[in-house]
């Protein structure tokens, strides 16, 4: 085998993994796109000693850590197959190149499918936003919404409204909330607007106003989106590892998928996006993989 592990995917649950594996001598190929979902996110938070740091900083200073152990390599790229082989597993890239290891760590995060929203791609990250732990803070006491319909929307705004008490629903066409929702929101001073969203008025990804197909406005500085989400690739399918109903793939608290000898970390796995819980899952799934090659090998 080439490597004793290669890891698909090097933002930070990826680099989390390397770090720790590669102190543990192990031989590490991070295969790494480089294109993470929170690119256009100019500042991260709730991550302690980053606070407010960008997060491509933050990439960038793990990878340069990372790249201290002699063991570990990196190659840019686009991993677009995965399969088992004798002993381990051959990965392939776009480019024609292919590497073994011993055991594969899935950190590839997921890809977003936002609403077909003029302006919500650029407001993405930056204005249109998706986590209250994350960038809610920031965006406190201002006049906020969420692009959500029916039970989701119905429980974000709890969650919301300790933040912001000027809050309204965008259910962007017919309310899905049931009448003891639509009341227990309105109760709240909630506002409900069932007009359907054609436009995200914005000055770089900072957002101004959301036009409605009536033509009325809504002034705003942020707005919660929540986007579909799908694994970036089909290695399910070729590795024979179970997703959850939620399209995450599904692991143990070991981060062991359903596929012997594959694991998984970070955005992939799980809905609660947060570098700190993304981080941590990073560490426990490279513990773990050490953990089944010295048992192979002892």
């Amino acid at each position: 085998m080439d490597f004793d592990v290669i890891i698909i995917g090097g933002s930070y649950a990826g680099l989390s993994a390397t770090l720790t594996l590669g102190r543990s001598t192990r031989s590490v190929l991070v295969i790494d796109a480089g294109k993470p979902c929170n690119r256009q996110t100019p500042h991260s938070h709730n991550f302690l000693t980053h606070d407010g740091d960008r997060p491509a900083d933050i990439s960038a200073v793990a990878k340069t850590e990372v790249l201290k152990y002699p063991t570990v390599k990196f190659v840019e790229g686009k991993a677009n197959s995965a399969k088992q082989i004798a002993g381990g597993f051959i990965v392939g890239l776009e480019d024609g190149q292919s590497f073994t290891s011993r055991k594969l760590l899935l950190a590839t995060g997921l890809k977003d499918t936002l609403p077909n929203i003029k302006g919500l791609a650029a407001c993405w990250a930056i204005s249109a936003i998706h986590c209250p732990y994350c960038h809610g803070y920031e965006v406190k006491n201002e006049k906020v919404a969420l692009l959500m319909n029916g039970e989701h929307a119905f429980e974000m705004s709890k969650n919301i409204q300790l933040l912001n008490k000027d809050l309204t629903i965008l259910t962007n066409g017919k309310s899905e909330l049931t009448e003891e929702q639509t009341k227990k929101l309105k109760s709240k001073s909630i506002n409900i607007i069932e007009d359907e969203v054609i436009e995200f008025e914005h000055q770089d990804g900072y957002l101004e106003n959301v036009v409605f197909k009536s033509g009325e406005k809504l002034a705003l500085k942020a707005i919660y989106v929540k986007p579909e989400i799908a694994q970036h690739l089909n290695f399910n399918e070729q590795l024979g590892f179970e997703l959850t109903d939620m399209k995450t793939i599904k692991v143990n608290e070991q981060q062991q998928t359903t596929a012997k000898g594959v694991y998984a970390a970070g955005d992939c796995t799980t809905l609660f996006r947060s570098l700190p819980i993304i981080t941590a899952a990073g560490t426990m799934a490279a513990v773990m993989i050490n953990k089944e090659l010295i048992s192979e090998d002892f």
